[in-house]
């Protein structure tokens, strides 16, 4: 199967090149990277021309990118899954735990049987080099205030095609309704692969400050509303903690 990993950036010199080296050094063979660049001020253009020459002259990675104003981070996962030609897709916008990471997502996947639509696994928060908060995402449902790690999750093109792209009216939450959207059906399962096996940078859009923490609190339970899910206030209410507990486990200082 051909996976497609997304990448959409703006501004983001700094940690573009440790996401586009984690990729670089995958050893999954039939690999294509989508990089959506919202007309970048700083040199994240030139780290993406950079990669995109180096992987043509034989890394055996397909590279598509563009770099053009957007609409914001959840129109550029729309522009950038429009332009992939994947079996599988996962957004790619931190680092990826190892050179086989995709290829245990993939063997996950695959072993899920018929109505197993995708994988994700655990992942960990990172300042530089250093893990602030370790995030085990387990098993669970949607009723328990469960939701697998979008930036861990590999999921078929047909989840797509099915159920439609990412709502840009959302600010902050537009990863979870689409998550909410498919995970609500109950002839669909995902695959866990019970390994860190993506290093998320600290401050995305859904967990930097406690005003966008408000937003996606509010946009969480407007998501399941939207799709029908009963009790939205209370899975709203056990999602937050399982977030609040999940937070408490800081990673000690080495030092």
């Amino acid at each position: 199967m051909k996976v497609s990993l997304l990448v959409t950036v703006y501004n983001a010199e700094k940690v573009l090149p440790l996401t586009l080296e984690s990729i670089e050094k995958q050893d999954y063979p039939d690999l294509e990277v989508v990089i959506v660049d919202g007309a970048s001020t700083d040199g994240t253009v030139g780290c993406i021309e950079e990669f995109a020459a180096r992987t043509a002259a034989g890394s055996g990675l397909s590279v598509r990118w563009i770099s053009e104003p957007d609409n914001g981070l959840y129109d550029a996962m729309n522009k950038a899954y429009r332009m992939s030609g994947g079996d599988v897709i996962a957004v790619c916008n931190d680092r990826l735990c190892g050179p086989s990471a995709v290829s245990r997502l993939v063997e996950a996947l695959e072993r899920g049987g018929p109505r197993c639509v995708g994988a994700h696994a655990d992942l960990v928060y990172v300042e530089g080099e250093r893990v602030i908060r370790k995030w085990h995402m387990g098993e669970g449902s949607i009723a328990q205030g469960w939701m697998p790690g979008h930036p861990t999750l590999f999921l078929r093109r047909a989840v797509y095609e099915k159920y439609g792209l990412y709502d840009t009216t959302y600010r902050c939450a537009a990863d979870y309704e689409f998550m909410v959207r498919f995970l609500k059906e109950k002839d669909i399962e995902l695959a866990y692969v019970p390994e860190v096996l993506v290093a998320m940078f600290y401050g995305g859009t859904s967990n930097a400050g406690l005003k966008n923490y408000l937003v996606s609190f509010r946009e969480g339970y407007a998501a399941l509303r939207k799709n029908g899910v009963a009790h939205p206030l209370l899975i709203t209410l056990r999602r937050t903690l399982r977030v609040l507990l999940q937070f408490t486990m800081k990673v000690p200082d080495s030092g």
